[in-house]
Formats: C-alpha cells, structure tokens, sequence
C-alpha cells in the first residue's frame, strides 16, 4: 500500500508566537504531506474529530502530529492500532526551549521547526504501523518456593482467577516462617510479639482450587519462552506442564558462620547464631551448649557478618529486629536472664521504633553502641570487647552466651561449596537425561568475553530454575547474589522476561514485606501473561506490538546480538546464527544497535528509518557559520529530562536537532557514520544513567553504547576528526536542570574545535 500522510500543526501552547506556522505547510508538502493543516488547539475535541475525519475521506494511513509532546496527550492523539502515528515536539523542543531575541534568533527558530517537520514525515515515509501477532500461551503462572512470598504470591495470583502451580522443595510449606514460633509485631500497637502467622496462608494455599503444589520438588528444567515455559519438575516422577510466567521466590540462607571465626565462632560452643537461638526458642528451652544450663545473660552481635566489605557489604534489614524480638522471647520466657544488644547502629524503621522502644524500657535489656573487635572465652564466661562506643572508651561485656546476628543470603548467590552442591543436585536427574540449562551454561562459560559478549553471560547460578537460555541457568545477579532486578524504577522486573522476583531472594526483607512483595510480583506475571497473550510487550516499553525482523541472508554469526541482548532473547544454532524467542523480547533495539550488518530492524524504528532521519536535516553551507549537532536521545530518562527542562522555559542551542532513540543500546554506529558524512559538526547520545547508584531503563543499554563508543573513536582517528566531535553523556529524569548545561557545554566545546572539515561533500 502506498503511503498517505497527513500533517497537523498546532499553533496553541505558545507555539504560533514564535513559529511561523503557515510556512510549515509548504515544507511539509515539500517533503511529500498529502494532507497538510494547521489548528489553533490540535487537541480540542473538534480537531481530533477533523483527523478522524480525514483519515476516512483522504485514506490517510500515515499520520504526522506538529504539537506537543509525544509523552503527553497519547490518549487523546490515539487513532487506533491501525494508524502509523508520528508527534514532532514543536512545543517543547522549539517554542519552549529556543530562546527568540532578535531577527537571526527567529530564523534559527524557524529551521529548527522546519526540519522537525521535514523529520517527521520521512520517519513515517519510512516506517510502518506493527501489527500484533498474538501467540497462542499459557496464563498459568508458576511460583517456585513455599515461603510467605511463595505462598503469597499464589494466593493472589489464584484469587485474581489465574490457574498457579507452587513448587517447594521442602516436604511442607512455609519456609523459614514456619519455624518461627512468634515474629515482631505486624501490625498496630507494633510493640507485642505475635505468632509466626503462617498455618492459616499454608491452609488457604494447599485447599485452592486454583493452586497446584508440589512438595519435595525441584525444578529440572525450564525451557521456552514466556507465555510458552516448558517446565519439567523433579520429584521422584517426571511431571511437564506450559506455564505462561514465574515468579521466584526461593527464599534466603544464613551466612555461613564458619566465617565469623573472628567473632568466636568455633572458638566456643556457646557462640551460636541467631538461627540456631531461634532453634532453641522453638523447642522452649534456653541452654549453654557447653553446660546445659540457662545463661545468666546474652549477649548480642548484631551485623555478623553484614554491612562488612569481607563478608556481606549490604545490611541485611532485619537483624535488628530479629535480635530485639529474641531478646523480648528471652525475658518473658526467662526473666532472670540478661540480654545485652551490641550493635554498629540499631535499624528499626518506621512503626517499629515503637517496638525498639519496648526493648529500651526493659530493665533486663541493655542496648549498647559499639564495634567488636574480639570475642574471646575467659574462664566461664565469653568475653565480648567493644571499641567505637558512645562513650568513646573501650567496654567488655561478658556473658554465658554470645548469638552472632548473621546476614541473609539470597538462594540464587553461589559460594563456594554450594555451587559444588547445586551441580550434585541437578546431576541426580533420571538416568540419561541430558540437562539443557546446564549444557548452556556450560557452552556459555566457553566463550570468549574479549568478542564484544556479556561479561556476566555465562553465570551458571544457583540452579533453582534451570533455564535453557544461552545467557545461563538462572536469574542473572547482581555482585550481592541478588536477581538483577530494576532496583530504580521497576524493582519485581529481571533480566528474564515474566520471571519476576519476590521476597527475601530479591532483597533482604521481613515476613510482612515479603507478603507485600508477592502482591507485587503476582500482579506483575499477570500483567506479563495478558500483555503477552495480546502480542503486547512487557516493561519499560509495554504495550509495544513491534517485533524485531532478522534479515538472516545477510548474518554473518557474529553472535553480537545474542550476547549482547541483556534479557537473553536470542539463543542460536550450532553455527551461532539467531534463533528467535519473540515473547521474551523487551523492544529495546539493542540487537539492532549491536549488529554490524544492520540485518535487524522493527516495523516502526530501523537503521534505514534513523538514517533517513538524519538526512532530513538542512546542513547549511560552511559560510552561513550555523553550525548542527545532533543529539541521539534516549526516551527512558534523557527525553523526560528534555521535556522538564522546556516546561521551566530553559534554553539551549539551536543549532541542535534532537533524535529520540528507544535506548542509547540501540543506537547504530552507522548512524554517527551518516550524521558525520552530512556534515554535523557534533554528535552526542544522551541517555539514562549506568551504574552501581543507577540503571538503564534497558539494563545495560548505555554501558554497552559507552562501551560502543571506543569504536567510534577509532573510526573518528581514521577521518582525522577530533574524537571530541562524539560525545556520551548521561542523566536522570530529575536532572533537568543539568539538560542546558549539557548541550550548551557540548555546543560551545564544538564551537571552539570549529566546523566539520567534511561538510559540502
């Protein structure tokens, strides 16, 4: 079908103040507008009305929108699946941000506005409306671990009516809850300690006729893609099921104490931790290990092992509380019994200050500040030796038994020992039966990380879910051994497409917000099996029907995108060429931005599309000393920045076109190549921030494109061109304020290196 563009310009907003709107329309016929219309509110209910109009009688099938923000108004400016909708931002990129103060500064705003039109029309020229094709899939959502966020999790995804299968692999449900015999409070007066609070969910749970559980069952195997998982258990028998997404919630484990020698773990028997207390506490009694008699008085450590660069550099949220409800167990149930709590710096947020302020009432409880520096057995008591206290003086305090506060330690974090052990388990599989996750992982680990691929990509894992991805059998982790999860803005989403997070294996987290989390991350697979039964994509681009096409005759195996794609979308063939899981893809583009060949491409954003963008712009003759730069935008953070900073009218150069990208990871190095032939005399990408404090809307699309930039660099040294010419720079959607700064430093740097040389061939 030919295409038929029509183009409507508002002139409301403080747009036809300063844009000549009039002289918009001939340019936008030049560029090949069939219907051209310019409307004082393009928004009012009556111009809407006229576009619908027109789409009938004109048998428009493109269309072009010269107003406002594409962030804004997309309910209103919404024309239906069908219709290949473009929005030229004249409000907030030309009228709100371009300062005007004489003649010249009104014809630079008038270029600006002129090509932002001529680039709208070839975007649409060039690109096409995606069509949905929705995949026949399973709703059923599969939650692995029968903890209070397992057992959460499939009660909530059951009630909202969804078929849920709980695998656990303990004999019973529960999880560390049920051995606890009471818990800190939960609720209001937050000062009394209540029950563990788990055999009514364990009830609930096990008689839902929506709920399948698998007790002493592990997961063998799980290949296929969301909305079509092939999930084969291990329990005693073979049992295969489709289910549609996952949630994880396997829980955590006491840091191992055999690393806390310095803290008298090991020296002495009665140096225990404080799962071991809670054993103790569960069966009624007290006792000195070394004499089977009530301690006179407990001491407490917290931070064993926690908030330490040795051992565990993270807090690990509860140990706290933890510790003030042992000491309460101890002096309702012993009152003769001392507790003192040794601690760096006592965390009890939010309601429960009110329970720490029931332990400081407490006679029989004494809280004091300090780092330990040695335990040591003297006589027949334990010595505990504090520095760094309050008083600015070294204490000891001595006591019959010292409990060692330990960390929490994700499931999915491999040690050393366990990894030894998880291998153990999965290699107890049926008699012949070959472990596709583990054949991956180890294909993977065989790969050479110096060939462009992700350093992370071969991690094997924990193998609680055995995924066959070519990335590896598990979630990828962070360097804590925590699910990778996007801890800025989406914290349930991983690097796995529908397998979302939850509770203490996600983050430290007591029983109340791990109930809470699995609310979270049962809505969460909902939401990914109904996205995805309507060909719809998932975060942070949801509701995206574009699907990426692979032009296969032009592969060269080069594995790029398959290593580089952080959601581990693409496995590949024995020869390396791509093998497409189309529901596990996010439509970031960064495939497209990895592959050399340019073989990848979505209906709606391509290289071809971007390249013809960028021709598109009027390069002006070296002599008329107005130069352009050409700035990549990414629309997760950068874009949102860029549109704040034109809502408070700050101003920057106009001499800059602005190109939104999906992901700075997208960004084809052919399109600087293009930009820098026509003649821009500057380029930068400007995206989302990367790093240990921040995260790419995409995971790792900004680190690779910085990573992407040394080849730039090389490319610039072959043209004799200063490598200065191409710039990354990145920020937060709050940054704002830094947007000007940014581009009027690049454009002003440029301007001192002077114009490109290659401008005019």
């Amino acid at each position: 079908m030919d295409t038929k563009v029509g183009l409507y310009i508002c002139s409301g907003c403080g747009i036809g103040d300063v844009v000549e709107v009039e002289e918009l329309k001939s340019v936008a016929e030049e560029a090949g507008a069939a219907v051209v219309k310019v409307n004082g509110c393009l928004c009012a209910p009556e111009a809407v009305a006229e576009i619908k109009a027109d789409i009938e009688s004109e048998e428009l099938n493109r269309l072009s929108l010269c107003a406002c923000s594409a962030r804004v108004m997309t309910d209103v400016f919404d024309f239906g699946p069908g219709m290949h909708l473009d929005r030229a931002s004249l409000r907030e990129q030309v009228a709100w941000c371009t300062k005007v103060e004489d003649d010249e500064d009104k014809e630079d705003l008038q270029m600006v506005a002129q090509d932002y039109v001529r680039m709208s029309v070839v975007r649409v020229q060039n690109s096409e409306a995606p069509v949905p094709e929705p995949p026949e899939i399973s709703k059923t959502v599969l939650v692995v671990g029968g903890g209070v966020a397992g057992m959460t999790a499939a009660s909530k995804a059951a009630d909202a009516g969804y078929e849920v299968v709980l695998v656990e692999k303990e004999a019973q449900l529960g999880g560390w809850a049920a051995k606890f015999t009471r818990s800190f409070p939960r609720r209001a007066p937050w000062t009394d300690l209540e029950d563990g609070g788990v055999d009514e969910l364990i009830a609930a749970v096990e008689v839902h006729d929506r709920i399948t559980v698998h007790k002493s069952t592990t997961v063998a195997r799980i290949s296929g893609a969301p909305g079509l998982f092939d999930v084969k258990l291990r329990n005693g028998a073979a049992t295969e099921l489709r289910v549609g997404s996952i949630v994880q919630a396997s829980g955590w484990r006491p840091y191992d104490p055999a690393n806390l020698g310095h803290l008298g773990y090991g020296s002495s028997p009665d140096v225990v931790t404080n799962v071991q207390l809670e054993e103790m506490l569960g069966n009624g009694g007290l006792k000195r290990p070394s004499t089977g008699q009530v301690p006179g008085s407990v001491a407490f450590i917290q931070c064993a092992g926690s908030r330490d660069e040795d051992h565990l550099p993270y807090c690990s949220a509860v140990c706290c509380r933890a510790s003030l409800k042992h000491a309460a167990q101890i002096r309702e149930q012993f009152p003769d019994t001392r507790v003192y709590v040794l601690y760096k710096d006592l965390r009890s947020p939010g309601q429960f200050e009110l329970f720490y302020q029931q332990a400081q009432d407490d006679e029989g409880i004494f809280l004091t500040k300090g780092e330990v520096y040695e335990v040591a057995a003297d006589g027949s008591e334990i010595a505990v030796k504090l520095e760094d206290t309050l008083l600015g003086e070294s204490i000891q305090v001595n006591a019959d038994l010292v409990v060692l506060a330990a960390g929490m330690v994700p499931t999915t974090k491999v040690e050393d020992g366990v990894l030894e052990k998880v291998e153990d388990e999965a290699a107890e599989t049926a008699e012949g039966e070959e472990n596709p996750g583990e054949a991956a992982a180890e294909a993977d680990a065989s790969e050479d990380e110096g060939a462009g691929g992700d350093a992370a990509g071969a991690e094997v894992g924990a193998r609680i879910l055995n995924l066959t991805y070519r990335q590896g059998t598990d979630l990828p982790t962070l360097k804590y051994g925590f699910p990778d999860s996007h801890f800025v803005c989406f914290p349930y989403e991983t690097r796995r497409t529908a397998v979302y997070a939850a509770g203490c294996v996600r983050a430290p987290m007591d029983l109340l917000q791990s109930g809470k989390d699995a609310h979270g991350a049962a809505l969460k697979a909902i939401q990914a099996v109904e996205l995805i039964s309507r060909g719809e994509a998932v975060h942070p681009r949801a509701r995206d029907t574009s699907t990426p096409n692979f032009f296969m005759q032009r592969c060269t195996q080069c594995k790029r995108c398959t290593e580089e794609c952080p959601f581990g979308t693409l496995d590949e063939d024995e020869k390396g060429t791509p093998l497409e899981n189309p529901t596990r893809c996010r439509r970031c583009g960064i495939c497209m931005g990895a592959c050399p060949e340019r073989i990848v491409s979505f209906q709606n954003y391509s290289p071809n599309m971007i390249s013809q963008v960028i021709k598109a712009i009027e390069i002006p003759d070296e002599e008329d000393e107005k130069p352009r730069y050409l700035v990549f935008v990414c629309e997760n953070d950068a874009l949102p920045a860029v549109d704040m900073a034109a809502i408070r009218r700050l101003k920057y150069s106009s001499f800059v076109r602005l190109i939104p990208v999906r992901c700075l990871g997208s960004i084809n190095t052919v399109w600087i190549g293009d930009a820098l032939s026509a003649g821009f005399d500057g380029i930068m990408l400007f995206g989302c921030k990367y790093g240990d404090d921040y995260q790419c809307h995409f995971v790792r699309g900004s680190e690779l494109a910085d990573r992407r930039m040394e080849n730039v660099q090389d490319k610039l040294e072959q043209l004799a061109l200063e490598q200065e010419r191409v710039q990354i720079h990145t920020v937060s959607a709050d940054e704002w304020r830094r947007v000007p700064e940014i581009i009027n430093g690049f454009v002003e740097e440029m301007e001192e290196i002077g114009m490109n040389p290659f401008k005019g061939f």
